[in-house]
This record gives structure tokens, C-alpha cells and sequence, in this order.
């Protein structure tokens, strides 16, 4: 692996996540990173890749660029050929890009699938349950200015990509429209073992939540 290539890109991300929202800043991608390079121990992939993805894939989020998702791919795109990186690497990394996203796999739309997606996929969705999803999510929901809880909205489990990307709805829903499904969509056994732990972690703080709302505990 190029640690050149790869420190480089660190600085690059750090600046260019300077001011980003909590739950997709700099810190994001580090846990995600980490993940990946954990994961990757165990699956025969091109490490290079794994850890270019993993970097890049929320360099421009398209939730923070009014939907837009060619943002993100043509600015690691910019940033990869500037390093001279070899260009089978770098679609590589961009078809990651484009479809590591939890909305790119509800309609299935996109065809592309490797180890390497499929390591990186497994690292962005850990960061999304457990201890820090429930963070992350409650503060993009903050962001957002979004409820925390309605009764009178009920999550909706048969979203379209459009519906999904597009929801206003209150942030308890987005763990029955998202996180607690992630667990029977992680790829490798590495990633299906740790989202275990982390899914049974996000199910008890379910459980709490609604038996403090009913005054229970």
C-alpha cells in the first residue's frame, strides 16, 4: 500500500470535513477507516482500495449538497488523478463511492459489487448502529431540526430511494427505516459479527426509550 498516497488523502479529507456535521465529519471516516482496515484482515481484498474508499466515501455526502450524488465521486475523482493514482484503482473507488449508500441499495439499481464495496460498505454501516448510530443519528436529526419522537408518524418500511432520501420524518423512525435492518445487510462474517453486538446494543436503548415515554421507568 502507498502510506504516502494514504496519509495524503487524511490531510485532504481533514480539510475538506473542516466544518462538517458531527455525525459525517472527519471523525466519521476515521471510525470508518479503522473498521475497514479491521474487516479487510480477514478478506482477501486490494487494501489499497479498501482504504481509499473508506476515506473518500463521504467526501462530499449528497445529503449536504441538495441531493446531488455526482458530487462526492467527481471530487475524489479530482483529487485521486491529481496524485497520479492508477486509473483502475481510481474507478475503483469511485463506483465505491456511488454505491455504498443504504439509499443505493433499496431500489438496486446499481449493479457494481466487489470485496472491497462490500468490505467498506460493512465499515460505514457498523458506524451507523450501536453506540455512536444512536449519536449520530440524534444529532443529524438536530441538524436537521427534525422531532426526536411523533406518535402520529409512523415509520414507513417501504420507502423509494426518493421517498427515503427526501424524509423529514421524526429520528425514532429512522432506526426502524434504516439502522435496525443493517444488521441482515452487512456482507462479510467480520462485519455480521460486530453489528450483532451493536444491533442488540441499539434494540435495549429502543426498548428504554419507549418505556420512558410510557412513564414506565
Amino acid at each position: 500500500m502507498n502510506y504516502d498516497l494514504i496519509e495524503a488523502t487524511k490531510a485532504f479529507v481533514k480539510k475538506e470535513l473542516a466544518n462538517a456535521e458531527g455525525g459525517h465529519d472527519w471523525f466519521h471516516i476515521e471510525r470508518v477507516y479503522n473498521n475497514a482496515m479491521l474487516i479487510a484482515k480477514n478478506e482477501t481484498v486490494n487494501i489499497e482500495i479498501v482504504a481509499l474508499g473508506a476515506l473518500l466515501h463521504d467526501i462530499a455526502d449528497s445529503k449536504f449538497h441538495d441531493g446531488d450524488d455526482t458530487v462526492g465521486p467527481k471530487k475524489a475523482r479530482k483529487f485521486l488523478f491529481e496524485k497520479s493514482v492508477d486509473s483502475v484503482i481510481i474507478e475503483h473507488v469511485i463506483k465505491i463511492i456511488e454505491n455504498i449508500s443504504f439509499s443505493s441499495s433499496i431500489e438496486k439499481t446499481n449493479v457494481f459489487n466487489s470485496l472491497e464495496l462490500q468490505v467498506v460498505q460493512d465499515a460505514d454501516r457498523l458506524d451507523a448502529i450501536g453506540a455512536i448510530g444512536i449519536a449520530r443519528a440524534f444529532n443529524y436529526g438536530g441538524f436537521k431540526n427534525r422531532a426526536i419522537y411523533n406518535p402520529e408518524i409512523t415509520p414507513n418500511l417501504n420507502l423509494t430511494k426518493a421517498e427515503y432520501k427526501a424524509s423529514t420524518a421524526p429520528t425514532i423512525n429512522h432506526f426502524y427505516e434504516k439502522l435496525i435492518l443493517l444488521k441482515d445487510k452487512m456482507n462479510t462474517n467480520s462485519g455480521k459479527k460486530i453489528a450483532k453486538k451493536r444491533h442488540d446494543y441499539m434494540i435495549g436503548f429502543l426498548e428504554q426509550f419507549f418505556a420512558e415515554c410510557k412513564g414506565e421507568k
